[in-house]
């Protein structure tokens, strides 16, 4: 402590004693103002005077050097705190504690719910948000920002139209959306780095609103990307829409596999395996599943009512995938690049409708 402190007082709350110390870690950083009459009272106010400090500043750095990538993406660090959500904002079951106790209930059921009216209507504002926050994160995609700087975005759009952001801790996921980079299929954690001329980027996000979620995704790109990039984001695009196009009552889930394995083979790309789209409603996935490959073995027929995803991600080589250690961001294993698109539907009495 200093003793360069006379006519101070100390600062703690209903104390105005005469000051006798001051906060070292105050006087290091330049900041001015933080006298205390005792380490008694230094102590009982540390809790709240610390918030004052600076943050020290970390240099963008990859925190698994020891990892061997798969391509030239590298992740950077350190993450940014996790972002606030209002109190007033409704959250799911996991928001605390990481845990989806609702979905680890029916873990394993192949029961698909058909939705009332009531809940149909929740589920199209849900769906209405999830848009609008994608198209605020889209707007920003460009050379230079980083995918954190979109993450923010994204939750601000999000925490704005009163939802809460879906993948904001689900099984401690430290982020309010996906960012999926070049030969990341999925589940990209936002970070550091600065997108680059020619980089593709998935945008995938999820929102929570009245107790039902959104789910939505699509892939853009940065700046001038090479003409394979740009045939590898029209044909998932196009996939997606070709399972759309022949989703009604009465097709089965397994179904849309064939379709998007064979437009995607038709352009010399694969299909992962890995991951698939699911139901959803009041839970973030749900039954039923929904592959992307053909002969998979997917139960279940559309029955109006059913809300669902579909979200192919399409690949330049290999399908097979691997993570790095952070246990989320799924890359090929051959670092070529990977593509995805999705919607969340509603079965209709003679169709399908398209919720996002």
């Amino acid at each position: 402590m200093s003793s360069d402190v006379a006519g101070q007082t100390c600062i703690s709350p209903d104390c105005g004693k005469p000051a006798k110390l001051q906060c070292p870690t105050c006087l290091k950083q330049g900041i001015s103002g933080s006298f205390f009459c005792s380490q008694e009272c230094f102590k009982s106010n540390w809790a709240t005077h610390k918030t004052k400090h600076k943050a020290k500043e970390v240099a963008p750095h990859d925190p698994f050097k020891n990892y061997r990538y798969t391509g030239a993406l590298r992740a950077r660090y350190p993450l940014s705190p996790k972002r606030h959500v209002p109190e007033n904002i409704q959250r799911p079951d996991y928001s605390e504690t990481g845990i989806p106790v609702s979905e680890q209930r029916v873990r394993g059921s192949s029961v698909i719910r058909s939705l009332s009216p009531e809940e149909i209507v929740k589920m199209r504002k849900v769906c209405q948000i999830t848009r609008e926050v994608l198209d605020a994160g889209a707007a920003a995609v460009r050379p230079g920002i980083t995918t954190d700087e979109i993450d923010r975005i994204v939750h601000e759009a999000t925490i704005e139209r009163g939802a809460y952001p879906s993948p904001l801790n689900y099984y401690n996921f430290p982020k309010s959306c996906c960012t999926s980079v070049n030969e990341v299929i999925c589940h990209g954690i936002p970070d550091q780095r600065p997108l680059k001329e020619g980089d593709i980027v998935n945008l995938d996000i999820s929102c929570f609103f009245e107790g039902y979620h959104g789910d939505l995704n699509a892939t853009y790109l940065v700046g001038d990307v090479d003409e394979k990039g740009r045939k590898l984001v029209d044909t998932a695009r196009e996939c997606l829409q070709k399972a759309i196009d022949m989703a009604k009552p009465g097709v089965r889930y397994r179904d849309f596999g064939k379709v998007i394995e064979d437009h995607a083979k038709q352009n010399g790309f694969s299909v992962v395996r890995t991951f698939c789209g699911h139901g959803i409603n009041d839970l973030f996935h749900g039954a039923p599943n929904v592959p992307h490959y053909a002969n998979n073995k997917a139960i279940g027929v559309l029955k109006p009512g059913h809300t669902f995803t579909i979200e192919p991600m399409i690949c330049e080589g290999t399908w097979r995938d691997e993570l790095w250690p952070d246990n989320w961001t799924a890359v090929t294993v051959d670092g070529r690049r990977s593509a995805q698109f999705e919607h969340t539907l509603l079965v209709t009495d003679d169709g399908i409708e398209i919720l996002t």
